[in-house]
């Protein structure tokens, strides 16, 4: 890009200061010439005006980078400062052939340099530090909260400000969001900031960070890579498939059921040799039932996660069709995909409506078809579903065919029940996470919130939320939520549990001659509602 075309835009830049788009052509252009650090004064500056540029943080990263790359080429020759305060170049011809221009205007033959083009009205301000003394291995401040210590790796080697001493003072908080170290911050601030959580009375003993997992910690178990990966997925768009991302370790208790997904699955994929000598086939079925938003779903997505499996859902719009014999139809080859994409994880939610009891369909022949065919692909001839494990979720496993209960279709029955008073901690800590909340005692909240389900949880904490959102919209300043908030807000959130509790109890006492519903017998009688 000739020079003379570079002042010209510099020039329009100087006009119309306020134009972002004007100042992203403007540094993309001497991105491209070589000079990254105007490039980033750019950028920069567009940043501030349009805060939501991803152009703009894209520039600042390229330039950071050729920053990087241009140190780490010529470590030998670093910039020196020059008399008047900027860096001089390492090369005099370059220097004389490409001088370098104001960041908003022409270059000027006298003056201090501007970074951005001041108001008319505004007295000038001494711009900041030179971009070219920063080291190639500090932070890249972009003005964007998740960057504002994004360390780069050195390559250039240590610089000659660099002190082997350690300096005194607080580090940065480990595990702390975009590594600020919030409480130096509020230190210098000058500010006070009561802790988030409590336990007792006793800031702090709730909200301690995690320590990181020491160096000599196991790693985690091998996640299996799907046998055929490079597959591409059907156009058809009758399967939604995903990859996902959580595992059982992000599911907050519900230990029984997950033993029994480790047993039936997990552990048998990741040792397949020792699973075929133990004649363990790589397949099955599994059935979660119980109280709606008790997590039955995110099971199903934690253990697609755990695996490094796809995750395919199923409801009954995938399958069902007006017209004779499609329904079937579509039930087979979404199987027939599943079988293609494993090992993968096929979730059938609200199985009861797919595959409910066929003596309720007496007058619907097509319903009854359906559930032969899931009977079928399940568990029939021809079928081959190793490394495709079924998982299905209910709230009324009363009310599914019995033939799919049997073994080599939904093996076991699992109930999922209401979180007990760790995992309610653990979920209220999860959905307070991200709001400004001060003095929480988690520990209270749990034992006030007996049998809540994680639905129940995630709504309380929404509804304290807003009561502190109201006041701070009617207050003109941001309050964080307290535990007044909480205890308002247990006011109007009741467990929606009992009813599914209630109702179950019936099912309990007059339909469980094979004991199939023992667990939850068990539970209704700690409950005294039994």
């Amino acid at each position: 890009m000739p020079d003379a075309a570079l002042s010209a835009l510099a020039a329009a830049v100087q006009a119309a200061p306020g134009s972002a788009p004007l100042r992203l052509h403007y540094a993309s252009l001497l991105l491209a010439a070589g000079r990254a650090l105007e490039a980033i004064d750019q950028a920069s500056a567009a940043l501030r005006l349009d805060p939501t540029s991803a152009d703009a943080i894209d520039l600042l990263q390229r330039g950071a980078a050729a920053v990087s790359a241009g140190a780490s080429a010529d470590p030998a020759a670093p910039a020196v400062p020059a008399p008047g305060g900027a860096a001089a170049p390492a090369d005099p011809a370059r220097a004389a052939s490409n001088p370098p221009a104001s960041l908003d205007g022409p270059p000027a033959p006298s003056g201090p340099p501007t970074t951005d083009a001041p108001s008319t009205d505004a007295p000038w301000e001494p711009p900041a530090a030179p971009r070219a003394q920063t080291p190639p291995g500090g932070p890249l401040v972009t003005g964007v909260p998740g960057d504002l210590a994004a360390p780069r790796p050195s390559t250039a080697g240590p610089t000659p400000t660099d002190d082997p001493t350690p300096t005194a003072g607080p580090t940065p908080t480990a595990g702390a969001p975009g590594g600020v170290d919030w409480t130096r911050l509020e230190s210098e601030l000058g500010l006070d900031v009561p802790p988030p959580f409590v336990a007792g009375g006793t800031p702090g003993a709730a909200g301690t960070p995690t320590p990181p997992p020491a160096d000599d910690a196991p790693p985690p178990p091998p996640r299996l890579v799907p046998a055929h990966d490079d597959a591409a997925d059907d156009a058809d768009g009758l399967l939604e498939v995903s990859r996902e991302t959580i595992t059982l370790a992000d599911v907050g208790g519900l230990e029984p059921v997950k033993k029994r997904i480790r047993e039936a699955f997990l552990e048998p994929m990741r040792n397949q040799a020792i699973a075929r000598a133990f004649g363990k086939s790589l397949r099955g079925g599994l059935l979660l039932y119980g109280p709606p938003g008790t997590g039955k779903t995110f099971m199903a997505r934690a253990v697609a996660g755990e695996l490094g499996a796809r995750f395919l859902t199923v409801t009954l719009a995938d399958i069902l069709n007006r017209w004779q014999g499609e329904s079937e139809k579509s039930l087979h080859e979404l199987f027939q995909r599943a079988r293609r994409l494993a090992p993968a994880v096929l979730f059938l939610d609200e199985v009861d409506a797919i595959g409910g009891k066929r003596a309720q369909y007496s007058g619907s022949s097509g319903m009854r078809t359906i559930v032969n065919q899931l009977l079928q692909e399940m568990d029939g001839i021809g079928s081959d579903n190793d490394g495709l494990f079924v998982l299905g979720a209910t709230n009324h496993p009363w009310d599914v065919d019995t033939a799919l209960l049997r073994p080599g279709r939904f093996d076991r029955v699992v109930l999922v029940l209401p979180p007990d008073e760790p995992a309610r901690e653990a979920i209220l800590r999860h959905h307070l996470a991200g709001r400004p909340v001060a003095g929480i005692d988690l520990p209270a909240i749990a034992a006030q919130t007996d049998g809540f389900s994680g639905a129940d949880l995630e709504h309380l904490c929404a509804s304290a939320a807003e009561k502190a959102m109201m006041d701070s919209i009617a207050s003109g300043e941001v309050r964080p939520v307290t535990m007044s908030d909480v205890r308002a807000a247990l006011q109007e959130v009741r467990p929606s549990t009992t009813a599914w509790l209630q109702s179950a109890r019936n099912v309990v006492t007059f339909a469980n001659p094979d004991g199939r519903y023992d667990d939850l017998a068990a539970y209704l009688r700690a409950r005294r509602m039994l």
